[in-house]
């Protein structure tokens, strides 16, 4: 059986090393400020043990594609990565207001509870929104330490850190736009995919090969390779997360059934559904997508409206050819082999997942 990518040279068990590593000897610069403060440190500890570890993984692969050899200094760059990921979630929990992340209570859910069980004064929803985007504020402060900290010579961390500063801003940018979309509650295919572009394609997968291949000191014509194959697999990677978050397993992704329906997410898929039903379904469609606050039987009408609709299985088929695309940019002499094949079994498991 090939070996999975995520755990070829044993990367993922590395990462999570090395996130480990930095995090313990943080704790104790916590401690030192005040003991009150660990539970910033226990959640965020807790959620970094969770992920795909995908970033990280393409950063790694993409200095690989130059043919460099395995380096412990790129597997801790690239785990900084992951902290920028943790930063992402729990903001992100906070303005889509989601309780659960990872099968467990969100890091704002968490202090709320801690508020209210410690019978503390004022709002405990408020406490809990300020505690997670000061745990947010600090998993992005590490993952800068972690990557000055990798061990990179001045040269390397130079290149790096270019792509790594405008990562964060298309990032930024690109959360902004998401929920200026959900406020508008008006998105078109169009929008939609400009978000897909800056909050997952670009962040998930572009600009962490490029930071990858930045390190290595790549030629032109392979970072142009890796761009088109990271946006369009970043674009069908998306496009199932939104698959998922309308028909995923709840037991499997970690958050209830049809959550993206529940907090009415301004998708390609909605969007797409929108445009391909019948006035009288479209009303309906709009109707319980716009309350408040949605049933199990609202969910399971507006998930049978989407599928009648066309919208699932023109978004199945964008996802096939978005990822076919990004394989075909790959097929050059320029990258290397191994990391070829490594690449393409990411697109498989980026694109056919279940969570």
């Amino acid at each position: 059986m090939t070996l999975s990518p995520l755990d070829a040279h044993d990367l993922r068990d590395r990462i999570q090393n090395s996130l480990d590593t930095f995090v313990s000897q943080h704790r104790g610069i916590m401690e030192s400020v005040s003991p009150d403060t660990l539970p910033l440190v226990d959640s965020l500890s807790a959620l970094l043990q969770g992920g795909k570890r995908l970033r990280a993984a393409f950063a790694y692969w993409g200095y690989r594609a130059t043919g460099k050899p395995d380096s412990d200094e790129v597997v801790r760059a690239s785990s900084a990565l992951e902290f920028l990921q943790a930063c992402a979630l729990i903001h992100d929990d906070v303005m889509d207001n989601s309780d659960m992340r990872r099968g467990k209570p969100a890091s704002h859910k968490q202090f709320e509870e801690l508020h209210t069980t410690s019978h503390w004064h004022a709002d405990p929803a408020k406490f809990g929104e300020g505690a997670a985007i000061l745990i947010g504020d600090l998993a992005l402060s590490w993952a800068d330490e972690l990557l000055f900290a990798s061990g990179l010579n001045h040269s390397e961390l130079t290149r790096a850190k270019n792509v790594y500063d405008i990562m964060r801003t298309e990032l930024m940018a690109g959360q902004y736009l998401d929920l200026l979309e959900q406020a508008r509650r008006n998105t078109t295919e169009a929008n939609a995919l400009n978000v897909i572009r800056y909050k997952s394609a670009k962040y998930t997968i572009e600009r962490p090969l490029h930071m990858g291949a930045a390190i290595a000191d790549a030629r032109p014509v392979l970072i142009d390779a890796l761009s088109t194959y990271g946006l369009a697999l970043g674009a069908a990677f998306q496009l199932r997360d939104d698959v998922l978050g309308v028909f995923g397993d709840a037991e499997v992704t970690g958050k209830p059934a049809g959550d993206d329906l529940r907090e009415r997410k301004q998708t390609v898929l909605v969007a797409r559904t929108l445009t391909s039903l019948n006035d009288a379904d479209r009303a309906r469609f709009q109707e319980l997508f716009s309350l408040d606050t949605n049933t199990d039987t609202d969910i399971a009408e507006l998930q049978s409206l989407i599928t009648t609709s066309g919208a699932l299985e023109t978004v199945e088929a964008t996802i096939h050819e978005q990822t076919q695309a990004a394989l075909a940019a790959i097929a050059i002499d320029q990258c290397d082999d191994q990391a070829r094949q490594a690449l393409t079994q990411l697109a498989i498991l980026a694109t056919q997942r279940t969570f």
